[in-house]
């Protein structure tokens, strides 16, 4: 199971994104890593421990969709509590620009539906088309048809941001 740990950071980044609550992204991850160790012995070894996991993940979080049955709106505050060191006001702009050019990447990945924004955020984390396939639970292809829908619409939100 000390494999099993090495993914705790990208599950949680992953959980957070689908989450958008960090609690209850710390919970997803508990969650999986609880039902992965239940369940440890339907892994079988050699194959993907990571996709393994991301899905045992993903299951997770829509077992919780499913039960509550709402869909409640978080609210995530994007910009970073830090006070500005004595940096010249070049840097404090640039600073400004890259805290709005993420906001606007984070409310366009957001505002993806579920299916669309976990292909992308399993795609940012590195892993391949049949590993999100394994994931998602899918074939390939579906996966190569939903990523490109999704970095479609992701390309078309974000071009609306620009000014």
């Amino acid at each position: 199971m000390r494999q099993a740990l090495a993914h705790a950071d990208a599950l949680y980044n992953f959980a957070r994104w689908l989450a958008r609550d960090p609690v209850e992204a710390e919970d997803l991850v508990q969650e999986a890593y609880t039902r992965a160790l239940g369940a440890a012995r339907q892994f079988e070894p050699g194959s993907n421990l990571k996709a393994w996991l991301f899905r045992i993940l993903r299951n997770a979080f829509i077992d919780r969709r499913r039960r509550s049955r709402r869909e409640a709106d978080y609210v995530e505050d994007l910009e970073a509590e830090r006070e500005p060191a004595e940096t010249s006001m070049g840097e404090l702009q640039l600073d400004q620009i890259r805290a709005l050019v993420a906001e606007d990447v984070c409310a366009a990945v957001h505002g993806l539906p579920e299916s669309f924004r976990t292909v992308i955020l399993l795609d940012v984390e590195g892993m391949t088309e049949a590993e999100v396939a394994s994931v998602l639970g899918c074939a390939t292809g579906t996966v190569k048809s939903r990523l490109s829908r999704a970095r479609a619409v992701l390309r078309d939100r974000l071009a609306a941001y620009r000014p």
